[in-house]
């Protein structure tokens, strides 16, 4: 028989396990995983670290921390997703606030999951994700081209 002191304190243990959040953002202009991981060298030799510059900083930043990642929205459809190493608040020249998504340098293609455009970054919860492309099992990757032409066609 359990006490209720002891009832209160695995329910606060349990409250006390983040689960990881995550978020999703366009990566306007990217053609394909490989342009953004080319987009992404390029600029982490010139800064030394990957990160995105936004706007607005996410509120649920000890959520994203516990693990989450960003997925990229390319080309009408979540195609990958890296892991978020920190949120750094700043401020610009301007005295506007600013947020730092920093990246961790390795990628991972994820299952082609459609998604339409919106502004800014969303958070995303976790049974919203699409596996991982190595996760995904089964058949091999169609071709990017085919791909596209199946999901305009919405058979993808």
């Amino acid at each position: 028989m359990t006490s209720r002191s002891d009832n209160i304190l695995s329910r606060l243990k349990e409250h006390d396990q983040t689960m990881p959040l995550h978020l999703i953002k366009l990566s306007v202009g990217t053609e394909s995983p490989e342009t953004l991981r080319q987009w992404q060298a390029y600029f982490g030799n010139l800064h030394g670290r990957i990160y995105h510059t936004t706007r607005m900083t996410p509120k649920r930043k000890a959520e994203i921390l516990a693990g989450g990642s960003i997925y990229w929205v390319i080309k009408g459809a979540i195609r990958a997703r890296q892991r978020i190493v920190d949120l750094e608040e700043f401020i610009d020249d301007e005295r506007i606030k600013h947020c730092r998504i920093v990246l961790d340098p390795e990628l991972f293609e994820t299952r082609t999951w459609p998604h339409r455009a919106f502004q800014g970054w969303r958070y995303l919860s976790e049974d919203k994700c699409p596996p991982d492309e190595k996760q995904a099992g089964g058949a091999e990757a169609l071709p990017e081209d085919m791909a596209d032409e199946l999901r305009e066609l919405g058979l993808l």
